[in-house]
């Protein structure tokens, strides 16, 4: 076969799309959560093309029913092993859970990467109902109310900011006695009045049935226990990509992110490309996952008329 990909997020339906409307008859294998992390959201607002917005797992299943109109082949199975050939223009082997061999010419890797989470009851339960792992995501539906964010990395403090903008007060519940995040970005803080920080603090349980209601924390030095009244929590402890199966076929940085070549999705294997969150770092949106997925199909294309 011309393409395989693997995962099946924006950036997999999306390199779908691409690669079967160019007659690469792809074959996507979703992965064991199909449609990914908005399949966990539910209000999507702000993918173009939706003035009204929608929920995660309906825009899912439309970009699968999109990608199967120009016929590629959706199989609900996931990746166990691959073995990726180091020659260009050599066939790549990859395995599914139960034991299926396919071979390809040409792999797109969206695999994706996943939220840290504090791993609380309470929290998995609220996940989409006031828990999230993405301010820039869903920030805006807690315009002018109290939120929280869970971390003392750059990321929670870019988080923070971004909510103090939006909401009318933010919390960071950071688990040691000073900020890990860089000065430059420890300075924005002060700019914000509507921002505090709890040091030695950590989230023991979500309050709330459907919705978050508030958060019990605990200070790790005394431990007293108090109550914060909040409709959003946000966790910013990290995040991890889901390419435990490529580790020692592919390059990848110390995080275990895909390097790719810049301004595309090229790899350092010949034939493979990756795309979405499991390369990228930096913006993790669905929209630009959706779009280097359709950079990673073009790039698949041109491969496949040069070998």
């Amino acid at each position: 076969m011309n393409t395989l990909i693997i995962g099946s997020g924006p950036a997999g339906y999306t390199a779908a799309i691409y690669a079967a409307r160019a007659d690469l008859k792809p074959i996507i294998y979703t992965g064991l959560e199909p449609g990914g992390q908005l399949t966990t959201t539910t209000d999507v607002d702000n993918f173009p093309g939706y003035p009204k917005g929608i929920d995660g797992p309906t825009m899912m299943h439309e970009l699968k029913e999109q990608a199967e109109r120009f016929g590629t082949e959706v199989r609900i199975d996931f990746i166990s092993k691959v073995e990726f050939s180091s020659e260009r223009g050599g066939v790549h082997k990859v395995f599914s859970q139960d034991g299926t061999k396919i071979e390809a010419k040409t792999i797109i890797i969206c695999t994706g990467a996943s939220a840290k989470y504090l791993g609380l009851p309470s929290e998995q339960k609220l996940i989409g109902g006031g828990v999230s792992a993405c301010a820039v995501c869903d920030g805006f539906f807690y315009k002018n109310q109290e939120v929280a964010v869970v971390g003392g990395g750059d990321t929670a403090v870019e988080e923070a900011t971004y909510l103090a903008k939006i909401c009318s007060k933010v919390t960071m519940i950071v688990r040691k006695d000073h900020l890990r995040a860089s000065k430059a970005l420890q300075h924005r803080i002060n700019k914000y009045h509507n921002i505090s920080v709890l040091f030695n603090h950590e989230v023991k349980e979500v309050i709330g049935e459907d919705v978050v209601q508030g958060i019990k924390i605990t200070n790790n030095l005394t431990e007293e226990l108090s109550e914060i009244n909040i409709t959003g929590l946000f966790l910013a402890i990290g995040h991890i990509p889901n390419t435990e199966i490529f580790k020692g076929q592919i390059k990848m940085d110390n995080n275990g992110y895909i390097i790719t070549e810049s301004k595309s999705t090229i790899t350092n294997v010949p034939g493979v490309f990756a795309a979405g969150d499991v390369q990228d770092k930096e913006y993790r949106q669905a929209i630009t996952a959706a779009g280097t997925g359709c950079m990673a199909a073009l790039d698949a294309e041109r491969y496949l008329q040069e070998i």
